[in-house]
């Protein structure tokens, strides 16, 4: 066997690609425990379980909260931007969830969607209006005993509306 051969069957096998998912509005309800008017997030893709994703919420003038706020000038909230980025955050955590229950018949997933637990440096670059189509990312980073650092953003095409650091609880409690 000559040198080289040798060299690539001893060299460790690369560790294999995970590979990215899609998820429609369906397979989201049945990842996640909100429901309208609270479900934010549309579709996700590029979910890479327990790494990261991204994802879509379309923003529609029929949505509730924009009745106040504000009824002559309609804006998306802040707070509901980063409600849209921390399910996508779910969405990637529960995939990791049903990827390493496959098979198992595991209870129903979305019973493991934690909380939000805090918000840090999230800036706000753009409002957010009907008809926007917001793209949400996701990056997991480590995890802090039962909680879990992301970061996350939100575009409008290629215009940054919003980014910062969220830290989720990695299960439910009670």
């Amino acid at each position: 066997m000559s040198t080289a051969t040798t060299t690539l069957l001893e060299a460790p096998a690369p560790a294999p690609a995970r590979k990215a998912l899609s998820y429609s509005s369906d397979d989201i309800k049945q990842m996640l425990p909100h429901r309208w008017p609270m479900l934010m997030i549309d579709r996700a893709y590029d979910v890479v379980p327990g790494v990261s994703g991204r994802g879509v919420k379309s923003v529609s003038v029929n949505e509730p909260f924009f009745a106040g706020h504000y009824p002559d000038h309609s804006i998306m909230p802040g707070v509901m931007i980063v409600e849209s980025m921390a399910q996508l955050v779910a969405v990637v955590y529960v995939a990791e969830i049903l990827e390493n229950a496959a098979g198992t018949g595991a209870d129903d997933a979305s019973r493991s969607v934690g909380y939000l637990g805090s918000i840090s440096n999230m800036k706000f670059s753009r409002l957010v209006v009907p008809g926007d189509q917001l793209t949400l990312e996701a990056r997991l980073g480590q995890r802090l005993g039962g909680l879990r650092q992301v970061k996350v953003r939100a575009t409008v095409g290629s215009e940054l509306a919003a980014a910062g650091t969220l830290v989720v609880t990695t299960g439910r409690k009670g």
